[in-house]
């Protein structure tokens, strides 16, 4: 799967017309208005928008907003017989953990029965909050290491809560990326790619292996998409199809 952020200004359906020719198979992250036109592609939305990072569940003001937003995200992406979508956290602003965790789990399980019923997964994003720099990081982001995230979905207890595993922020708050994945295989619902550090591409200028993290992650037995979430420096049709072979295992 790519999504499309990063590869502005790029058309999407430019971007599609790529997918299709190297082989991915979903571009997600996209706007309802371009699913018709991915459908003509063949291609599929992987992951589907909802309320944004700048909101979530750690605060319980911003619940009725985040709900409502997920409750339509959810309908539609079942009707269009796509597999996911995306949830956040929002900002810590002053909240601890322990209340924070629980806003968190008490406003997902509102909406958890009905992501079950209509067979979509939730994919609650851990985002780092050391980069200060515009979607390289989101400084004071709730969900900012994976054994919180983790913990968050183990205790709504639902097949249709998991993580986005993204190796990038991973990486950047917590590192020990391979050992994570194998112990958190159960609660992957979704994984992003980027190079560490800059969000750049996944080649040799960075110091994740690729190569090795997707081989771990196939043997973990993971059947979803590996979305290329990279800011690509070189020519960018170029890099996508480098990061594609680099993931083929």
């Amino acid at each position: 799967s790519v999504v499309p952020w990063c590869f502005k200004p790029m058309p999407e359906a430019e971007l599609a017309g790529h997918a299709v020719r190297m082989g991915i198979k979903s571009v997600e992250l996209i706007d309802q208005k371009h699913w018709p036109m991915l459908k003509k592609h063949g291609l599929i939305c992987a992951l589907t928008g909802s309320h944004g990072f700048a909101k979530g569940f750690a605060h319980k003001e911003e619940w009725a907003t985040c709900l409502a937003s997920l409750r339509k995200s959810i309908d539609a992406t079942a009707a269009a017989g796509f597999p996911s979508v995306i949830t956040f956290s929002g900002f810590r602003r002053g909240i601890s953990d322990e209340e924070g965790m629980k806003n968190m789990v008490d406003g997902l399980k509102q909406i958890v029965g009905h992501a079950e019923q209509k067979k979509v997964t939730l994919c609650l994003e851990m985002l780092n909050s050391r980069v200060a720099v515009e979607m390289k990081g989101h400084p004071d982001y709730f969900c900012d290491h994976m054994d919180m995230t983790i913990e968050i979905c183990k205790r709504i207890s639902s097949e249709r809560m998991k993580v986005l595993f993204d190796f990038y922020h991973v990486q950047t708050m917590d590192g020990d990326v391979i050992a994570r994945t194998k112990q958190h295989a159960p609660f992957i619902g979704h994984v992003h790619t980027a190079g560490v550090p800059g969000r750049n591409e996944i080649d040799d200028t960075q110091e994740l292996n690729y190569a090795a993290i997707m081989k771990i992650l196939a043997e973990t037995g993971y059947k979803g998409y590996v979305g290329q979430e990279f800011i690509p420096l070189r020519e960018p049709v170029a890099s996508l199809n480098q990061a594609v072979r680099v993931c083929d295992v």
